[in-house]
């Protein structure tokens, strides 16, 4: 059982409050985590919680001295993406997004002004996906060093 807590003077009780709604079969079903409150579109579509608050996919990471390309970090939808990157290095790394797994690449930009793309250690948010089936790689281009790479949510 969970610790209770006590009810301090003046009131001696606590008002309860739950949020409930009808089920497929019309029952009364209380709002938790397992049955969250159902909501829909105005066209009546309802709305997949998990698109909206998707679980964010492993990190991207890793070591390298030399030029790769390495991906792909499937991104969450609405949820900020971090990149860090460490290490003694030169040379250049750029975030690039593929619609179509990777056949295809593009750059991030900004006002069509290139966009994350880096030329030494940072820590910052550099996107935030609103389309589904997008996977992000970073083009890295190692001139000298050892560079640590990290792509996450």
């Amino acid at each position: 059982m969970p610790p209770t807590k006590p009810i301090n003077l003046p009131a001696g009780y606590a008002p309860a409050f739950a949020i409930g709604f009808a089920d497929e079969d019309g029952e009364l079903t209380i709002v938790d985590t397992v049955k969250p409150l159902p909501v829909a579109l105005p066209s009546g579509t309802p709305i997949d919680v998990q698109q909206i608050h998707p679980v964010p996919t492993a990190p991207l990471e890793g070591t390298t001295s030399a030029s790769v390309l390495v991906g792909p970090f499937q991104p969450a939808l609405h949820r900020p993406i971090v990149i860090t990157l460490s290490g003694q290095w030169e040379g250049e790394v750029q975030v690039e997004r593929s619609s179509d797994a990777g056949a295809t690449r593009h750059i991030l930009t900004a006002a069509g002004t290139p966009w994350a793309n880096f030329t030494a250690n940072a820590c910052e948010m550099i996107w935030e996906e609103q389309e589904s089936n997008i996977e992000l790689y970073l083009n890295i281009t190692i001139s000298s060093g050892t560079l640590t790479y990290r792509i996450a949510q």
